[in-house]
């Protein structure tokens, strides 16, 4: 009888065990998980880069209290697990109900100042105050957002426990907790890999295909001959992609041209290889080197490289800058590498785009290096974000040095990009990571809404770099390396556009900074990761030869030029919208 009974709560207990696993669903919050959790909070609704709505911010707020509770509850358990001896007495209930009121107060109070804070972020952007934020919307996001990130972390806790508590009947209870840990977290990703992502993936790159094919009725091919798409081009219109039609479409003409330079102009050229016009890279490449060829891009003065974003996009603003200043005496060539955004396309296909940047440079560079020197265009390279990581990758410096290209203006260059990190890891000493000298500026030069620091009659070498970036652009100044330490771009000396009130705070900067590089775009223009067209004019007066302009003429190119974009800007977003 009594082994019957013995057996029975043998077999009685890892079913209670497993019962009470799941019931801590319900489980009263930890002490030190909330108090750390309502100082992320607290940090996670101060200025940072970009200004957020209410609803955005919510969503930090919860996540970065969830992500405190996290740590607080697992700093608690390790203090038991390394069974060190508690401190002795217990903490008076009407201490700890204090500490919880006090810890209240705090948020409430840092949720009222929320909106204040955010206005020195819109102040810094040149952006006008906002007034009734909606602290409620804040308070009520981030709640949901803790509670749904609260019950999927306890829901895989539980599954842990039954498989541990499986294991255990066969191994050791300590390596059974960590075999059951393990194996939950690793079905995690790989449902999430192979099931969730990939569904998502497909989806994603389904839709983004067909918005790339679409053709609106009201967009006509080309009539004249010289422009790619046209009936005499080597590219099909319909083989353009959607953001390359935009492209050859959207050049100026020479007369536009000629009302803003005051003197005769040409239309510049414009070549685009859309990703379904070749099979591979390599045929991509030498299809728009063919078709530059027959539209006579290389007999025009200049000659620009561009490598586009993930989804193909070529910033009008850094291209046209050029061919103004250039009266369109310039001819440009793109290739699209992908239909993804710039950050999917980082994430899932990061080599694809250097391979397709440098197999287009190798196919124009190569021809161009056999013309004779006084009968070929000055040769450039220009790239935005994710366009211009894949265009410094393209150049091998040891290859092109008997024969440089004349100049590069990458702007906005991602956090990835190995050489722009490099050489601003090397910058000079007093010099401010946000807009760094390198050595005696004979390559390379930074510059920012307010130029470069380094003299513009400084002499240049034989071939111009140009990095243009803004300080309050995360996506260019983003380091997973900052969790825990200050990033140098926060001192001595902060950005013009960078909010004085702006402060590091251990991880919780961090999950700021990366909401702030979803949110870049956004930025009004002049900032983030938005850029201006008169920055883009100052930028190529330093890299390429442009021509004599008088200030005046220049000013009034440079509030024509922003005056169009920002109506272009806005125009978009209607359209969005709508």
């Amino acid at each position: 009888m009594r082994e019957e009974t013995a057996a029975r709560n043998g077999i009685a207990a890892p079913s209670r065990k497993r019962a009470a696993a799941f019931a801590r669903l319900a489980a009263p919050l930890s002490p030190a998980g909330l108090l750390l959790g309502a100082l992320f909070l607290v940090a996670s609704l101060t200025p940072s880069l970009i200004p957020r709505t209410p609803t955005m911010q919510g969503v930090l707020a919860g996540t970065a209290f969830g992500a405190g509770y996290a740590i607080g509850v697992f700093f608690r358990w390790l203090w038991e697990y390394l069974e060190i001896p508690p401190a002795r007495g217990r903490t008076p209930w009407k201490v700890k109900r204090a500490l919880y009121g006090l810890v209240a107060l705090v948020v409430l109070w840092a949720l009222w100042r929320a909106p204040h804070w955010q206005n020195f972020v819109r102040a810094a952007l040149n952006m006008p105050p906002e007034e009734g934020a909606d602290s409620f919307t804040v308070a009520a996001v981030a709640l949901l957002t803790f509670g749904v990130l609260l019950t999927a972390t306890r829901v895989f806790r539980g599954m842990a426990v039954v498989f541990s508590l499986s294991l255990a009947k066969v191994m050791p209870r300590r390596v059974a907790s960590v075999l059951g840990v393990s194996a939950v977290l690793l079905l995690a990703i790989v449902l999430s890999n192979s099931i969730v992502l990939r569904i998502a993936l497909q989806v994603i790159d389904s839709s983004f295909r067909q918005a790339d094919a679409l053709i609106p009725p009201d967009t006509a091919p080309p009539r004249e001959g010289f422009r790619t798409g046209s009936t005499r081009s080597l590219i099909a219109w319909e083989n353009l992609g959607r953001m390359g039609r935009r492209f050859v479409s959207s050049a100026p003409d020479a007369d536009d041209i000629a009302r803003l330079a005051g003197a005769p102009a040409k239309t510049p050229l414009r070549v685009y290889a859309g990703l379904p016009s070749a099979d591979s890279a390599q045929a991509r490449a030498q299809l728009a080197l063919d078709e530059l060829k027959r539209v006579g891009g290389f007999s025009r003065g200049a000659l620009v490289i561009i490598t586009p974003t993930g989804t193909g996009w070529v910033d009008p603003a850094g291209i046209e800058s050029i061919e103004y200043l250039r009266r369109g005496d310039v001819a440009s060539v793109a290739m699209q590498y992908s239909y993804l955004s710039s950050p999917l396309s980082l994430m899932i296909e990061p080599e694809y785009g250097e391979e397709s940047s440098q197999a287009l440079f190798e196919a124009v560079y190569g021809y161009w290096r056999t013309l004779p020197h006084d009968a070929r265009p000055r040769l450039y390279l220009h790239g935005l974000s994710l366009g211009a990581m894949n265009s410094e990758r393209s150049l091998e410096l040891f290859d092109v040095l008997g024969d440089p290209p004349q100049g590069a203006l990458w702007s906005g260059p991602p956090f990835a990009a190995r050489q722009w990190r490099r050489m601003t890891q090397l910058r000079n000493p007093g010099s401010p990571a946000w807009r760094p000298q390198f050595r005696d500026g004979r390559f390379v030069r930074f510059m920012n809404q307010h130029g470069s620091s380094v003299p513009a009659d400084a002499p240049w070498g034989p071939m111009r770099v140009m990095y243009l970036q803004y300080a309050s652009d995360a996506i260019t100044f983003f380091d997973h390396r900052d969790l825990f330490s200050a990033p140098a771009w926060l001192h001595p000396v902060r950005g013009p556009d960078v909010a004085p009130q702006m402060r590091w705070y251990p991880v919780v900067s961090t999950m700021q900074l990366v909401l702030d590089m979803m949110l870049a775009d956004d930025a009004p223009m002049g900032y983030g990761h938005v850029f201006a067209p008169s920055h883009y004019v100052a930028a190529w007066r330093q890299v390429a030869d442009t021509g004599d302009w008088s200030p005046q003429d220049l000013a009034t190119l440079s509030r024509t030029l922003d005056a169009r974009r920002a109506a272009e800007i806005a125009r978009d977003e209607d359209e969005g919208g709508g």
